[in-house]
């Protein structure tokens, strides 16, 4: 029995290791679920004046709605988007009727459009208030003399349309400009791969179950033999 001993140990040892991870990733897609469904409630609410004091981590993903003038020239943003492949999102200034100058996520372009005339005038726009974190470290710089941009730098962008370094993501506009497709934010972009680790290490886990038992048997085996 004590020639078993070892392969037992290691073997319920890696077992109880593997399970408790597999539990621990559970229990974090619950938590995450939690988070992403508060994420979409807020999304989801009444839209509010945009506010005077701006808290980015409160803040963040609420919804307001404005009125004001939207400026014709935009920034172009490279982006792909499912089911429609490359193309453009389309960033202007906004001159809130209070006087405030941000700026306003439009939504996208295909490729081809990227240069078309945009409209310019009185606007409504509805959206989420948003800091986006599009680069990372294999994001090329941007271009602006080329308005050619790969992530939404919002100071970078502030600076080249002279506003604040505030971005409202367009969920509806009137009057709408049909050229232009909306790209609302949700949480499509927010990584909830807990479910597929905790299926990973409930399988190893089952792995691990099995070679133990070839390791016991070849054990046996040699034994008889």
């Amino acid at each position: 029995m004590q020639r078993y001993a070892a392969p037992l140990l290691i073997g319920l040892t890696g077992i109880a290791i593997l399970l408790w991870l597999g539990t621990w990733q559970m229990q974090r897609l619950q938590w995450k679920r939690g988070i992403l469904a508060e994420i979409e409630s807020t999304i989801a609410g009444d839209p509010q004046p945009l506010p005077q004091l701006i808290d980015p981590q409160a803040q963040r993903y609420q919804p307001v709605v404005l009125t004001g003038t939207l400026e014709a020239p935009t920034l172009s943003v490279l982006v792909s988007v499912k089911q429609r492949g490359a193309g453009w999102r389309q960033i202007s200034a906004f001159q809130t009727d209070d006087g405030r100058r941000i700026l306003v996520d439009r939504g996208f372009v295909p490729v081809e459009l990227k240069d078309a005339p945009r409209y310019a005038g009185p606007a409504e726009i509805t959206g989420n208030l948003h800091w986006p974190d599009d680069r990372n470290s294999s994001t090329p710089a941007n271009d602006p003399a080329g308005n050619t941009w790969y992530a939404r730098d919002l100071g970078q962008m502030a600076e080249a349309l002279g506003t604040e370094p505030l971005l409202i993501v367009t969920r509806a506009m009137a009057p709408a400009d049909r050229a232009v497709t909306p790209l609302p934010v949700d949480t499509s972009g927010i990584p909830n791969d807990h479910l597929q680790y905790a299926i990973t290490w409930y399988a190893l886990a089952a792995v691990w179950l099995m070679m133990t038992g070839v390791w016991i048997q070849r054990l046996r085996t040699g034994r008889e033999a």
